[in-house]
């Protein structure tokens, strides 16, 4: 039907109707633009969004030798370490040997200084009486070859008489006053002290001088 037949149906009615034709036109043409922006929009979300990947190898080798050099750096830090604590067991080991070997005859050689002692004292009681002159030089050389025996194994004699009082080698038994020695030495010795090589075998039981008065 042409826009003229519409008017004379309308007119033989009765009533005027003005028809605007780009009503239609215009719903026409933007369809397809919709239709157009929906299909560009669906495309748009439809496309995975791509992440960079790092395929430069020069980069890839970079990251690779910094990792190795980290994990050397980290492996020689724990050698340096275990090699400083095994040279540590080795000197401790070693010098815990050593001490063994050097006193592991303590005991015995503090007992063999009663022997000593005893020995001793039968020399003074002897050089009071001249008939024993074979006693004394039997018991004399006895005791000068267990003193050699003992230097042989690092036993050497205190001294006291005469030597300011030392705590650590000396054991008072008592004090006196005197006018031959100065205050705080050592006057006499009832019992002599030995060192085993450096360590304090037997302290030396001593009398002090006290209280000089010039």
């Amino acid at each position: 039907m042409t826009e003229n037949d519409t008017k004379e149906a309308v007119e033989e009615k009765g009533t005027t109707i003005e028809i605007n034709r780009h009503d239609a036109t215009d719903t026409e043409d933007a369809a397809p633009d919709q239709a157009v922006e929906a299909e560009t929009g669906s495309e748009a979300e439809d496309t995975p969004t791509e992440e960079p990947v790092d395929d430069d190898p020069i980069l890839v080798l970079e990251k690779e030798l910094k990792t190795a050099r980290e994990e050397a750096t980290q492996s020689y830090d724990r050698f340096l370490r275990v090699s400083a604590e095994f040279d540590n067991y080795k000197k401790r080991n070693s010098r815990e040997t050593a001490d063994f070997k050097k006193y592991a005859n303590e005991t015995l050689l503090k007992n063999l200084l009663n022997v000593v002692d005893n020995l001793e004292r039968a020399l003074d009681v002897s050089a009071k009486n001249t008939d024993s002159k074979g006693l004394i030089d039997g018991v004399e050389l006895t005791v000068a070859e267990i003193l050699k025996i003992f230097a042989n194994f690092g036993v050497t004699p205190i001294e006291a008489v005469g030597e300011p009082f030392d705590p650590a080698l000396h054991q008072a038994m008592q004090q006196e006053e005197s006018t031959d020695f100065r205050d705080n030495t050592v006057t006499q010795e009832f019992q002599k002290g030995y060192r085993l090589h450096d360590r304090l075998l037997r302290p030396a039981m001593v009398v002090v001088a006290k209280n000089i008065k010039k």
